[in-house]
């Protein structure tokens, strides 16, 4: 099986993951960005697009690797990774399963003023441009088409250990119908 952390920057995905990791037993955490940092380190570089998710090896490499890791591994993949875009996200499920791997999919939530002032405020990585940048697209992909297709976990008030137990708490149950949310 697979967990998935949706959601964008500033919404608690890389810490979440670990905590949830730490809470299923036999599961890993996979970073599909690991997979678009490889497609980067290409030399002379592919087309650049401004996001390593645009170029199309990426989403069926994301699926292969995560395929093979479970083949060999067995149990369960928490995998953090902001998908925005529709038909990627699609391409990737679809491509999941077609190989009958089940996937959970969470989309780690938080308003914007929450998630513009994690972003400014973390110590680790520094305010980010880049990060920011992604504010509008998440807003515009909740409304249009993410939050019905995921079970969405409000981080705005909660923290990392606290969604993680909700998330492992969802994951034990069976999925909900594409409509509910979790708050």
């Amino acid at each position: 099986m697979i967990v998935w952390l949706n959601g964008t920057h500033g919404a608690g995905k890389t810490t979440t993951s670990a905590l949830v990791q730490q809470l299923i037993p036999d599961s890993r955490v996979f970073d599909a960005e690991k997979v678009g940092e490889t497609l980067m380190d290409i030399k002379p570089g592919l087309p650049w697009t401004g996001n390593f998710q645009d170029w199309s090896p990426w989403r069926p490499l994301v699926v292969e690797t995560a395929r093979r890791v479970l083949e060999y591994t067995g149990g369960t993949l928490v995998m953090p990774m902001t998908v925005l875009v529709e038909h990627y996200w699609r391409e990737i499920s679809s491509g999941l399963a077609q190989h009958a791997i089940p996937v959970r999919h969470f989309v780690l939530h938080a308003d914007q003023d929450t998630l513009r002032g994690r972003i400014e405020g973390d110590t680790d990585l520094g305010p980010s441009p880049f990060r920011l940048a992604y504010l509008e697209p998440y807003a515009e992909a909740a409304r249009t088409w993410l939050h019905s297709e995921a079970e969405v976990v409000d981080t705005t008030h909660l923290t990392p250990a606290q969604a993680a137990l909700q998330i492992v708490e969802a994951v034990k149950s069976p999925a909900p119908p594409a409509d509910h949310r979790y708050r």
